[in-house]
């Protein structure tokens, strides 16, 4: 009994020096603070040079580069000289805060049984404990999109601020949209790693048949005043109907996403291509259709054989000249903290700077519906700003010095930080 004692004071000794490596949400903005002499990224394409940004209760108040008329007596100064300023980055469709170590199944909550599940909500399973959120905002991301995973239909997701007590304190934007994984259009023949023809897939007009009829029945629920018998799984899908929430459709191949696109038209739901891999094969489609794309991780294989090795490079810059609005992800748990370098390396394949910056900022908010909170830095908007020593989108230059969400600066330390400081004293001696 004395040594299971012994040992369980030690393994909750030890849970507590772990769980100290996840810093406490910080406080609310007390004061006015100035950020000064800095190069501001307003997140649309603009750049203030030499310029200023004033906020006060978590809200901006100005944003130029002539006197904002607050007393420096009771404000905080922030001097920003040589420095960057840009929007809080927006990390869509990742299951970062559902998923600690892939490996450990305990620690995975993104999946759910069946294949639609369109009632169930994400936020509720997000971790704000988890060790990996402090790690990514450390690079400037304020806010992410945990996103179901599995099945036809996974769930809802909503849009998380990285700096909170618990996912109700975490909630930006509550269950803004719906997944749908489209149906495989084509089987490849051979195994995983071996080439192959592509065969039309025999279950692909099943798979849509069983989609439309399950969109009919939500369509009929949702004209129904007082239903007789409350179905939540229905009851989830009336956001699509009344414009309240959009339809994510994972899906890349040119003609599915055609598929995709009209499918929704014909049920009046809003849509957002997620991965659109060949979104460049039917980029003028998109545009006329007003669709937007939430792209994959660009730091990848080409989504066919035939495609030019860079293809995942030069994407981002192709939609951009044929005008399709897209933002720019990266899937994964933890994956999101390299978001701003996949950016980076897309500018060095075409797409100007400036865009690179509004595709992790001012464009996902809008897609999500976000873009009169956040996404940009412009007055009346809440202060997401984040301070870079460097380049953000440079992983040789980028030192993230403040990170503000709603006005509170965030505390960037993190497990990553901490051992490096740790390790560092080894060559000291």
């Amino acid at each position: 009994m004395k040594i299971l004692a012994s040992f369980v004071i030690i393994y909750f000794s030890w849970l507590n020096v772990y769980a100290q490596t996840v810093p406490a949400p910080a406080s609310k903005q007390i004061k006015p603070i100035v950020i000064q002499n800095g190069r501001i990224h307003v997140g649309n394409g603009k750049v203030i040079e030499q310029g200023k940004i004033i906020f006060s209760e978590g809200k901006i108040t100005y944003v130029g580069a002539k006197d904002g008329g607050v007393n420096p007596a009771t404000s905080e100064i922030i001097d920003a000289t040589n420095h960057d300023i840009y929007p809080g980055l927006i990390a869509l469709n990742n299951s970062m805060g559902l998923v600690e170590l892939p490996s450990v199944r305990a620690t995975r909550d993104v999946q759910e049984v069946g294949d639609f599940n369109p009632n169930i909500r994400s936020c509720i399973a997000y971790n704000t404990d988890s060790h990996i959120i402090p790690t990514v905002r450390a690079n400037g991301v304020a806010f992410t999109q945990p996103t179901p995973e599995g099945g036809r239909m996974p769930g809802q997701s909503s849009i998380m601020q990285l700096d909170a007590w618990n996912w109700e304190d975490a909630v930006y934007g509550a269950d803004l949209a719906i997944h749908l994984n489209w149906p495989q259009k084509y089987s490849r023949q051979g195994g995983r790693f071996e080439g192959g023809a592509l065969n039309d897939s025999p279950e692909y007009l099943e798979d849509l048949q069983e989609l439309t009829r399950y969109f009919q029945e939500a369509f009929a629920y949702y004209n129904m005043s007082k239903p007789t018998v409350k179905n939540l799984k229905l009851e989830a899908m009336k956001g699509l109907f009344d414009g309240s929430k959009k339809l994510f459709v994972d899906v890349d191949i040119a003609p599915c996403i055609v598929d995709a696109v009209e499918f929704c038209k014909k049920s009046k739901v809003n849509c957002v291509i997620v991965g659109g891999g060949e979104a460049y094969l039917v980029s003028k489609y998109l545009v006329e259709n007003n669709i937007p794309v939430v792209l994959g991780r660009t730091q990848s294989l080409p989504n066919s054989d035939d495609d030019e090795i860079d293809k995942p490079y030069t994407l981002p810059g192709l939609l951009h000249k044929d005008g399709v609005k897209f933002a720019l992800s990266i899937g994964g748990n933890w994956q999101p903290r390299n978001l701003p370098f996949q950016a980076g390396q897309v500018v060095s394949y075409g797409l100007p700077y400036e865009m690179a910056i509004a595709a992790l900022t001012s464009v996902p908010a809008e897609i999500v519906g976000l873009d009169k909170r956040t996404g940009t830095l412009e007055v009346g908007k809440d202060a997401n700003i984040v301070i870079s020593q460097g380049d953000i989108l440079d992983m040789k230059s980028s030192k993230v010095l403040h990170l503000f969400i709603q006005g509170r600066d965030v505390n960037l330390n993190n497990k990553q930080t901490d051992l490096y400081k740790k390790f560092s004293q080894k060559y000291k001696h």
